[in-house]
């Protein structure tokens, strides 16, 4: 709907609106002031609603299933550490991941539409303070990876990070204000993704967050791969002659943002979207398991896998179904142009691009449209819809998986610290401090460091190891550096 007056823009409303049922919409409209007005006239523009209207179908009034498939086999992966008939590959990988970086062929996305109210943080996710020392935020730590990777290849890296509507501002605000942590502005881009209206569970009508807002929430990471598109990123990619994009997710402060070993892998196999994986710590932990189903990569969740799959070990004990998925990828510019250019069935450019949607039942508070007010329901009223980034692995003809080291690169912060005197929780900012110290600690006793430790072998220290001093262990041979760590002691590196 493209319209100029706001009377037309009205009419069109209304009559997009009334294909589908979801007039009510509107409801309040004649009671908004211009910049209300304005404000649910652009929501509405801004929404695919026959695509709306058959998720209601297929996803509100019935319940989709999953299906496990015939034929599924754990997916292989490279080791982290090669075996001896991989060290060759392993050293051409390395060379022609530095070769690619060099010659700026490789660029860094970032997708970080979340806001930190699990974590009790009243802002953007990448704006939380993440480093054990000097409370460093999340955005901050990449732009140090960022500097590390420029400084050692003499390139500029391109910097793509996608926020949404939610925090999209907050997020220009905060790189403006830390003057976007010394990189170059012209070489960051940023952008929303799209998002989806929240559907009531029993009748598939839209709930209204306002009377001026629907209530609406991010279509997911899989949405990055359309928002890469549809952004002009991808243009600009082309503009600047990068051929591979490096995708983390804004939660983990010491997630390498280049990896020229992996990307080197990636490139030398011809693949269109790879991924990192960490071995499994038991069967169900809370990570998507890659499988092989017919031929193809896939990602199956951890709630789908059935336990006699999870639980199969192999004949040295491990589990058989050991590759969990930590959303870190490799993956093709052309691929993703492909994703989006391809033909559909009818010829029209770009139409058969979809992931699979999936549904997921929350409670989402929403306006009443006879009394116009707030309701907050005690139990989930509502089915938010989104995609998922790995969804789009099966459709690469080629895909592979590098097995990452979890201390090494893998410190998430997900979850709020639980309560004093509380067992530590997963994927919390405590967790996520602990490792990074754990980290710092193991790369300086390999340079000799002594490390405090206690009894039980964790640190007797806090340390924390900023990513222009080092991203990789073998960095800090050059350094000079403490002969030991005190013990108690809090040191930055």
């Amino acid at each position: 709907m493209t319209t100029t007056t706001p009377t037309d823009r009205l009419a069109a409303a209304r009559e997009t609106l009334a294909a589908i049922g979801q007039e009510h919409v509107l409801t309040f409209f004649d009671q908004l002031d211009d910049a209300g007005k304005t404000q649910l006239l652009d929501q509405i523009e801004g929404i695919d609603w026959p695509e709306v209207a058959a998720l209601i179908a297929s996803h509100v009034k019935a319940k989709p299933q999953f299906e496990m498939p015939g034929e599924i086999e754990p997916a292989p992966w490279y080791p982290h550490t090669p075996t001896d008939d991989l060290r060759a590959k392993y050293i051409e990988a390395q060379r022609t991941g530095e070769k690619l970086i060099r010659a700026g062929k490789v660029c860094c996305f970032t997708v970080a539409g979340g806001q930190g109210t699990r974590l009790g943080w009243d802002g953007p996710k990448g704006t939380f303070p993440a480093t054990p020392i000097r409370k460093l935020p999340l955005f901050a730590c990449f732009a140090e990876y960022i500097h590390n990777i420029q400084n050692r290849f003499e390139v500029k890296v391109p910097w793509y990070i996608m926020t949404s509507p939610i925090n999209d501002r907050q997020t220009r605000a905060f790189f403006e204000k830390h003057s976007y942590f010394g990189l170059k502005k012209e070489n960051i881009m940023i952008f929303p993704q799209a998002m989806m209206p929240a559907l009531d569970m029993t009748t598939g009508k839209v709930l209204l967050a306002a009377k001026d807002s629907i209530a609406l929430s991010p279509n997911g990471h899989g949405g990055s791969l359309k928002a890469l598109f549809t952004s002009g990123a991808i243009a600009d990619m082309h503009r600047r002659g990068v051929t591979q994009i490096s995708y983390t997710q804004v939660d983990n402060p010491i997630v390498r943002m280049v990896d020229p070993l992996f990307l080197g892998l990636h490139e030398i196999d011809n693949a269109g979207m790879s991924s990192k994986m960490l071995p499994k710590a038991y069967p169900k932990e809370k990570l998507g398991n890659f499988c092989k189903v017919h031929g193809k990569v896939t990602v199956i969740e951890y709630s789908n896998l059935p336990d006699e799959l999870a639980e199969q070990r192999t004949d040295d004990g491990g589990l058989r179904f050991r590759a969990g998925s930590i959303a870190l990828h490799a993956i093709k510019v052309s691929f993703v142009e492909k994703l989006n250019t391809r033909p559909s069935e009818s010829g029209i450019s770009g139409a058969s691009f979809a992931l699979p949607w999936n549904r997921a039942e929350k409670k989402v508070d929403h306006l009443d449209l006879t009394t116009g007010e707030v309701v907050a329901p005690d139990s989930p009223n509502a089915v938010k819809l989104e995609t998922f980034v790995f969804d789009a692995l099966p459709m690469s003809d080629v895909s592979i998986i590098y097995e990452a080291d979890r201390v090494d690169e893998f410190a998430p912060i997900k979850n709020a610290d639980a309560p004093e005197g509380e067992p530590e929780n997963p994927d919390s900012p405590a967790s996520s401090k602990r490792i990074q110290t754990e980290r710092a600690a193991r790369w300086l006793e390999k340079q000799r460091v002594k490390v405090p430790r206690r009894d039980d072998g964790t640190v007797d220290a806090v340390i924390e190891l900023p990513q222009v001093t080092a991203i990789f262990p073998d960095d800090l041979e050059d350094e000079k550096l403490p002969s030991r760590i005190e013990p108690g002691s809090e040191v930055v590196i």
